[in-house]
């Protein structure tokens, strides 16, 4: 199947976070707080998608506070968190959205991605993911985890679904 026809078909994204949704790494405060850094860039394109009618959800290995308080402010409802075997929560997900696996995306970057990635109807690595994840990947990203990799998908899915023009026209005609 080309990857054009891939994208069209598209109604769910789940993304992994740590180095997807962030650049990967962990920091921690003087108190132990652990902190991340979302690319603002990613947010815009994921309400973008949203606004379009589709959805967009977190699947990630840890479970992080900060997490849940992004995900609210973007709206997403869909949040899995502290599962390291994703695949059988990624399958609940599709049938409790009741969608085949062909209209669910996944990104991701490292090993605990690529069960997922392999069955759903496109699997996305970021730039930087494990080459291993890379190499089973539909689609590579140019750009890396927390550095655009998200709003980039994002872009070439509705651009795929002809939507992206009608999204934007509201920014550029102001």
């Amino acid at each position: 199947m080309k990857l054009e026809d891939r994208c069209r078909g598209i109604e769910l994204v789940l993304s992994d976070v740590d180095g997807v949704l962030t650049n990967g790494g962990l920091t921690f405060n003087n108190q132990g707080i652990e902190t991340k850094e979302f690319y603002i860039r990613d947010g815009l394109g994921i309400r973008l998608w949203q606004r379009a009618g589709f959805r967009f959800g977190i699947l990630t290995a840890r479970t992080s506070h900060i997490v849940r308080l992004r995900a609210v402010e973007l709206g997403i409802d869909i949040v899995r968190q502290g599962f390291e075997d994703k695949l059988p929560i990624a399958q609940q997900i599709i049938e409790q959205q009741q969608l085949s696996p062909a209209q669910v995306c996944y990104i991701g970057d490292d090993l605990t991605d690529v069960p997922v990635m392999r069955r759903v109807g496109l699997g996305v690595a970021v730039a930087d993911a494990a080459p291993e994840v890379r190499a089973c990947a539909h689609l590579v990203t140019q750009l890396g985890g927390g550095r655009g990799a998200v709003r980039e998908l994002l872009e070439a899915l509705l651009k795929a679904k002809n939507r992206w023009d009608d999204l934007i026209r509201k920014y550029l005609e102001q």
